[in-house]
């Protein structure tokens, strides 16, 4: 069954816009910034910025360090497209929220998505101001993109989420680190609504499930983008240890204080990512 809901069209809407205000730009990579990382958009060449406003399903978010706009240039030598800022599931839009502006990605030839996000750490010895590649990830958010009436323009009603977090994109990503001098750290990100921070007890099930980092974002998108067939690099900037693994207490300031810690590297990491991914990648 295919959704005729007119927001079905709204990809389609948004790639006109960018298409007669780029009619011959040709993205390959995509990129979503979230919380205190816009700074790495600064460092796209030659950009062309076009508000989220006046792009068809692109959402505008309410929470500050996310900017709203879409970047279009060149980063590491390569075309891409780059939101600064996203919206989130506890904003009330909905687990599909991004689905829109990531099938727009799709739709204008992009092959690969690059999400980054603010995260919490499970892991002791991965502290504020780390970089976490992400490979795999557990969904406590209480729903999914996909639900309701499969759009069968984008992809099959089931879909694989083996190799989510494309292994091949990570090798490169560690060739980068490992460059760059910057340290290596994997691990699974859990989801959760938010907006309030965790508690103890659940930061304690989320370590016995199996979780590394912990964040509110970045799920969606990844199965979003996994349905339309493009494949994901995760990174997540680490903001804080959880909630009883230390005696900080948590907040947004602290969010922004330490993603922009972490935004050193991975404003030279993505970069030198993006010059090291095979033309075909």
């Amino acid at each position: 069954m295919t959704d005729t809901h007119p927001s079905s069209q709204l990809p389609f809407d948004a790639v006109a816009v960018l298409r007669q205000r780029l009619p011959d730009f040709q993205p390959r990579v995509a990129m979503v910034l979230g919380s205190g990382l816009g700074g790495l958009a600064d460092q796209i060449a030659d950009p062309v910025t076009i508000a989220y406003r006046d792009l068809p399903g692109f959402p505008v978010s309410t929470v500050q360090g996310h900017a709203g706009e879409l970047l279009c240039g060149r980063l590491g030598d390569v075309a891409v497209l780059c939101m600064k800022g996203r919206s989130h599931f506890y904003e009330g839009k909905g687990a599909d929220v991004m689905t829109s502006a990531i099938r727009t990605f799709k739709l204008i030839g992009c092959t690969s998505i690059v999400l980054t996000c603010a995260a919490g750490s499970l892991r002791p010895e991965v502290g504020p101001g780390s970089l976490v590649a992400l490979t795999d990830h557990i969904n406590l958010l209480p729903g999914n993109p996909l639900i309701g009436a499969n759009d069968e323009r984008f992809g099959a009603r089931f879909i694989s989420m083996a190799n989510a977090y494309d292994a091949g994109l990570r090798q490169v990503l560690q060739q980068s680190a490992r460059a760059l001098g910057i340290a290596w750290h994997e691990g699974v990100y859990l989801a959760t609504s938010g907006p309030s921070f965790e508690t103890p007890a659940e930061i304690r099930m989320m370590r016995t499930l199996g979780a590394d980092v912990v964040g509110m974002s970045t799920v969606p998108e990844v199965i979003s983008a996994r349905h339309c067939g493009l494949d994901v690099l995760a990174i997540a900037t680490i903001t804080n240890l959880a909630e009883g693994m230390s005696d900080v207490a948590l907040s947004h300031e602290q969010t922004l204080h330490y993603a922009a810690v972490g935004a050193k590297d991975l404003m030279r990491l993505v970069p030198e990512y993006l010059r090291r991914l095979p033309e075909a990648g």
